[in-house]
């Protein structure tokens, strides 16, 4: 169950009341024409933009739209799958039919579904982009195309063989790459490749450490967990750690969250023992009858040291309980950590955590275990353009004892139902969030607003708001790139683009007025920035609207600001996810999520990417962009 819509202004209303203000209509009557004419929310159509030529600083041709079982990428360029699913890891392992694979092998072979990738330059603390590791989300798996005849309802009939194989294949994975001739490829028998599974130990930190609702028969202290579940989006320290974000676990457990003493905290996280994976069947620690307390050691920041293959991941719960879908971290100019993290699912909010202990960057020791002491709050938008950040404390405000938060650990235990309390603005899905590193602009995904599922369709609700998503600009005080203050209690906040077709007046888009029929995108999700500050977007979802997911560059400053071009596009039934560039801006990662997904079953699966022989599997795998030229992606 999902959070009950309130009475408080939502994310759709304040953007409404605030372009009304402005003089531009939102909606069905709003056109390029009248965008250009009058100015967007922001400036992000400025007159003075439009007395230029829109000449965008991505030099690339741009991709003309194909949808089809293969990837695509724009002339010039080249995108190589460099590691996928089921891929070996180990010294001496060969490569095996993934369709055979059991869970064994697993362990030490490439995971499922990739999502957040971080690349960590080799040595550590270098620059290098041509030697480092990757680190790579493994979300979930898609059961429909993994086993032959199973469709997603068959999922909670797995066999015992078939969910330890999944249980296997979710986590993070960390592989050595080097590039050669132009080619990244994984150094198969590095120390340093490592996976991270649902079987994996874990350390509990901060806050919540030891607190009895995180004490289970297998752990009684409350201070250690096996497995992480769902990682979804993450981020990078500047102590070079790696930030894996736990977006929740609800359907993977069972039993009945009644016999409880917390079940309206998992009702509110959408907890009601669905055991969608099966893991309830033949695991009781994932029977919430069994082990009332093991849901909550799940949904946190998973603080993960690549370079240290036999160092304990920690999850760090002072930054709270959620669907967690990023975890951007900034270094402030007066030393402090900033994380910016997004709740991912209907109506829910975006937060910021702020350190109490300074980094000092000629003392990378400094960064150990900074993630456990500060301030987590939560985002109010406001009409007038501004946003306050409200600080989720214990017995400030509504969040006392006699409201059910009696210590800092309830709080983050009930980190949704405090910002409820404290009237956070609910969002459409807050996704991914990224600092730009050239003007110290913050921005915020809003993936879309689906409320609706299937099983509660209607006649005259025959979908949702928002299939399309927008971005969300948040401009910190203080002045531009490390001049701004990311800790100030009050920011300025812009639309940076609305997604969707602008040339269907339905669907309400706003992106820049020169934007192609290849240009505009829907449901973006994840984006990055390279090192001159030039956004990347990765949508997923447009899949929907007959057009696939993919790739989009687009500036956020000068005349060409809010001007998409695409440079990649996944094969069908895919997503794009996870982008990140080498130092110098020379290769871009993009992960390839659940490629065929959208089939009933294996045996009609719309691709058989990426390897296409006989009877291979579907393989998500992540791919290498680079130019032909060996230049700059975006130049």
């Amino acid at each position: 169950m999902r959070h009950k819509i309130t009475d408080r202004p939502d994310i759709r209303h304040i953007i409404a009341e605030r372009v009304s203000r402005r003089g531009f209509l939102l909606g069905a009557g709003a056109t390029m024409g009248a965008v250009a004419a009058q100015g967007f929310v922001g400036s992000l159509f400025s007159g003075a933009a439009h007395a230029q030529a829109a000449a965008s600083s991505l030099k690339f041709t741009e991709l003309k739209r194909v949808y089809d079982d293969m990837h695509h990428v724009a002339d010039g360029y080249d995108a190589r799958v460099v590691v996928g699913w089921g891929d070996p890891m180990k010294a001496g392992d060969a490569v095996i039919d993934v369709a055979t694979m059991d869970a064994a092998q697993q362990a030490d072979r490439f995971g499922y579904n990739c999502d957040f990738v971080a690349y960590m330059p080799l040595p550590r603390g270098s620059q290098s982009s041509d030697h480092g590791l990757l680190c790579v989300n493994n979300e979930y798996v898609s059961n429909n195309v993994m086993f032959p005849g199973m469709t997603e309802d068959d999922s909670v009939n797995m066999t015992a063989d078939q969910v330890a194989l999944c249980n296997m294949a979710i986590g993070h994975s960390i592989v050595e790459i080097k590039r050669t001739g132009g080619v990244w490829a994984v150094v198969q028998d590095s120390p340093m490749n490592r996976r991270l599974t649902l079987e994996t130990e874990f350390a509990i930190s901060g806050p919540v450490a030891g607190h009895d609702w995180m004490k289970t028969s297998y752990d009684p202290t409350g201070r250690m967990v096996r497995g992480t579940n769902y990682n979804c989006g993450g981020g990078v320290t500047p102590w070079g750690t790696v930030l894996t974000c736990e977006e929740g676990a609800s359907d993977t457990f069972g039993g009945d969250i009644t016999t409880t003493a917390f079940p309206e905290v998992l009702e509110r996280y959408g907890y009601d023992g669905s055991d969608y994976y099966a893991r309830a069947k033949y695991d009781p620690r994932f029977d919430i009858s069994v082990e009332p307390n093991e849901p909550n050691r799940f949904d946190w920041v998973v603080e993960i040291d690549p370079y240290e293959p036999t160092s304990t991941p920690v999850k760090r719960t002072a930054l709270g309980r959620m669907a967690h879908e990023a975890a951007t971290v900034v270094l402030n100019k007066d030393g402090r950590v900033v994380v910016y993290m997004g709740d991912d699912d209907y109506f829910e909010y975006v937060y910021r955590f702020v350190s109490d202990g300074t980094y000092d960057p000629a003392n990378p020791a400094s960064g150990k275990d900074i993630l456990d002491a500060g301030t987590l709050s939560v985002a109010v938008y406001h009409a007038d353009g501004t946003l306050n950040w409200l600080p989720l404390v214990q017995g400030q405000g509504p969040l006392t004892a006699e409201n059910g938060f009696a210590t800092q650990a309830d709080v983050l235990l009930k980190t949704r139902l405090a910002a409820d309390a404290l009237g956070a603005t609910p969002m459409d899905r807050p996704e991914d969030m990224e600092t730009n590193p050239v003007t110290g602009r913050v921005y915020a995904i809003m993936t879309k607003n689906k409320k609706m599922t299937a099983d509660k369709l209607n006649p005259v609700n025959t979908r949702p708001e928002n299939h399309y998503g927008h971005i969300v600009e948040m401009i910190p005080p203080g002045g531009t790139g490390a001049d701004a203050d990311h800790t100030a209690d009050s920011y300025t906040w812009d639309l940076f683009v609305l997604a969707g077709n602008p040339k269907d007046p339905a669907h309400g888009a706003a992106f820049h007025p020169d934007t192609t029929e290849d240009g505009w995108f829907v449901t973006p999700d994840n984006l990055t920035f390279d090192p001159k500050g030039r956004m990347f977007v990765a949508t997923d979802g447009a899949n929907d609207f007959d057009i696939p997911d993919g790739v989009y560059g687009v500036d956020t400053e000068g005349p060409a600001r809010g001007l998409p071009k695409l440079l990649f596009t996944c094969p069908i039934g895919a997503e794009a996810t996870g982008p990140c560039f080498t130092p110098d801006g020379s290769t871009l990662f993009v992960s390839v999520q659940h490629p065929a997904e959208d089939s009933e079953t294996l045996e009609v699966a719309t691709t058989r990417w990426p390897d296409f022989k006989g009877t291979n599997l579907p393989r998500p795998a992540v791919v290498a962009i680079t130019r032909v030229d060996g230049g700059e992606v975006a130049s």
